[in-house]
């Protein structure tokens, strides 16, 4: 990924521009851990770099901004610019085109953020970023307050990090959310939603959600966290808080969230809720209460059947074998001879089935 990024960068350079890589892939290249989000800032605009390169994607709505794809590889492209005014506190309702690097800089959010790398692969380092790495400390880029209050977003932000890179906040950054977390009630649940979820989802979610309990901002996401049991799954997190309606989920994910509240309550060694229930959701709700994923597995795996389908008789066969009318009573003798066979007491074969069908309903 480095060696084409900066082969994108010499190309731009070549038509006579300026550009680097900034942000989160120079964080992370200095940290020792590999990334494939790339961004890239430059001084050509999205004209100009339209003329350089064919596999250009424009956004909708310029914001200076263009996505690069090539061989395999996905960059977005960034013209040095000034925010003049923001759009319902999140994107930028008003851009101003620049030439200056350290001008487009300080507009960002975190120092730790604008490092850059130029086409040679040397570090560039104008706001001090690189001693905050090196501290494992986040500080914004200027007044704290002022970058919360300019978009929210970056509070949720500084926590992913905090989460994330395992860094501490700085005493000002620390301060400035508690005095601005309210200023969350002005971005939409969906973009809470995308960053808590990048929370939730790594290893130290658990880091993360304590300070969001912490500094208070749970209140002002409208969440509870009071019952909230850590484990390795995103819905399954999100099964243990009470949420506000408010926040989208998709009726998959919503569906999911359902089921998990209720295993939670049942054996999850159980034939029958293996059966009604699925491995994945059984596997998370048996991690919150330390059942061993091992032992819940086999045992799914054990099941005589898994689905309806693996019933060794089918409806027409049995209304042939019962001689009876279709309706919905089939629907129950269905049911009763699942139970059966999760529970032992007929083998999954036709001939056990006939037997067992014609003892109790012929």
């Amino acid at each position: 990924m480095l060696d084409v990024a900066l082969k994108v960068l010499n190309e731009i350079c070549n038509h006579g521009f300026k550009a680097y890589i900034v942000g989160g892939f120079v964080r992370d290249f200095i940290l020792g851990n590999l990334t494939n989000d790339v961004d890239i800032c430059t001084d050509a605009t999205p004209k100009d770099i339209k003329n350089i390169f064919k596999n250009i994607t424009l956004p909708k709505v310029d914001y200076g901004a263009v996505r690069l794809d090539i061989k395999k590889c996905r960059f977005d492209l960034m013209t040095f610019r000034k925010e003049i005014s923001y759009y319902n506190y999140r994107k930028p309702a008003e851009i101003e085109y620049i030439k200056d690097l350290e001008d487009d800089l300080k507009r960002r959010d975190f120092k730790i953020n604008t490092l850059c790398m130029d086409k040679d692969g040397n570090i560039i380092d104008l706001l001090e970023g690189r001693k905050d790495i090196d501290n494992h400390l986040i500080n914004t880029v200027g007044d704290s307050i002022t970058k919360f209050v300019e978009d929210p977003l970056r509070i949720l932000r500084a926590i992913r990090f905090y989460t994330t890179l395992e860094f501490e906040l700085a005493e000002e950054v620390r301060l400035a959310i508690i005095r601005t977390k309210s200023e969350l009630s002005r971005l939409s649940y969906q973009r809470k939603k995308d960053e808590l979820e990048k929370i939730f989802c790594h290893k130290n979610a658990k880091r993360g959600i304590d300070l969001i309990v912490e500094l208070g901002v749970d209140k002002d996401l409208e969440l509870d966290f009071s019952h909230c049991i850590y484990n390795s799954d995103l819905m399954g997190i999100w099964s243990t808080i009470e949420i506000n309606g408010q926040y989208p989920f998709t009726k998959n994910e919503q569906d999911l969230i359902n089921k998990i509240k209720e295993v939670r309550q049942l054996n999850n060694l159980d034939n029958e809720v293996l059966y009604k229930y699925g491995l994945y959701v059984n596997l998370v709700a048996g991690d919150m209460k330390g059942i061993d994923r091992k032992l819940i597995a086999k045992k799914y795996d054990n099941l005589p059947i898994k689905t309806k389908d693996d019933v060794n008789i089918t409806s027409n066969q049995i209304i042939g074998v019962l001689e009876i009318e279709p309706s919905k009573k089939i629907k129950e003798i269905y049911e009763d001879l699942i139970n059966n066979i999760l529970c032992g007491k007929v083998l999954n074969n036709y001939e056990d089935i006939v037997n067992y069908l014609t003892d109790k309903y012929k």
